[in-house]
């Protein structure tokens, strides 16, 4: 039970969703449990037992979300985590991890990281992450996607470019910190001209109500437009409480509404400039934060 946390945290980042990778855990844990004693007691590295049937679990759950994704009400962002250290800590097939692996698995935990992993087939996504991020050697992967070793570095090379081409330049957690403060408290003025002037010309905001409660029914483009957007929020819903939280290892805002936790905000913020904005109000999504 030890290795439950680093399970988690492995299913979380294939998955994008924290109730979809718990699930992949206990079904784990039913498998490690329906073998004998001896069949357990002949596994080497238990961890590593327990990694490669999750992984091989998700693997096959990617290809049905991506059908149910289809057919989700609205737009689909993925789950959002508070700041807890097992959301951050991964396992590493007892490998040690240099500094520059580490940045690199506490960056896959981030909201523009996810997005860009739902666009990836399920096979490289689960090479990418399995490799880059956790560093399974390629013969390893190979076992759990089902390709050689030679497909799944093809797989995890063209995860890569994704991953690349979407990046800005990096921006410290302490500027990002501070964007995210002063574009909390232009919010809370309602200064629509503070608010794009912290907003890039060709911000995307993003809402994901899952049909339950409302939020924005397509993407909304442009520093106007969305600066105008969240103002009116706030003149619409008074009492609304704006604060600062991490969100997936970032600055991010949770609001908060008569008590009640009703959305969570995690922005990209990119030359000082916030550049998305990915807002999630599916309740079902906010159990973490409640």
């Amino acid at each position: 039970m030890s290795e439950r946390r680093q399970l988690i945290s492995l299913a979380y980042r294939l998955l994008g969703s924290l109730a979809d990778a718990e699930d992949v855990v206990q079904e784990t844990y039913a498998r490690w449990y329906a073998m004998a004693p001896r069949q357990r007691a002949a596994i080497e590295s238990t961890g590593g037992w327990l990694a490669k049937v999750a992984s091989r679990i998700c693997l096959d759950l990617l290809g049905s979300a991506r059908a149910r994704r289809e057919r989700y009400v609205g737009e689909w962002i993925p789950e959002p985590v508070p700041d807890r250290t097992e959301w951050v800590s991964g396992w590493t097939g007892g490998a040690e991890v240099d500094p520059a692996d580490r940045v690199t698995l506490d960056e896959s935990l981030n909201m523009a990281f996810l997005v860009v992993l739902e666009a990836m087939t399920p096979a490289e996504r689960v090479a990418f992450i399995l490799h880059d991020v956790f560093r399974y050697p390629f013969p390893e992967v190979a076992e759990i996607v089902g390709r050689t070793p030679a497909a799944c570095r093809q797989l995890a090379t063209s995860a890569r470019r994704r991953v690349r081409a979407s990046r800005g330049p990096g921006t410290p957690n302490a500027r990002r910190a501070r964007i995210v403060r002063e574009f909390k408290e232009a919010w809370e003025a309602k200064d629509v001209e503070a608010l794009i002037g912290l907003l890039d010309p060709d911000v995307t905001a993003i809402g994901d109500g899952g049909g339950v409660v409302a939020a924005l029914p397509r993407p909304l483009r442009g520093g106007e437009p969305v600066a105008e957007y969240f103002v009116g929020l706030v003149r619409q819903a008074d009492g609304l409480t704006i604060l600062e939280r991490t969100v997936n290892g970032r600055p991010g805002l949770l609001l908060q509404y008569e008590g009640a936790t009703v959305a969570v905000l995690a922005l990209d913020i990119v030359d000082d400039r916030v550049t998305h904005v990915w807002a999630v109000r599916n309740p079902a999504k906010l159990r973490p934060w409640t």
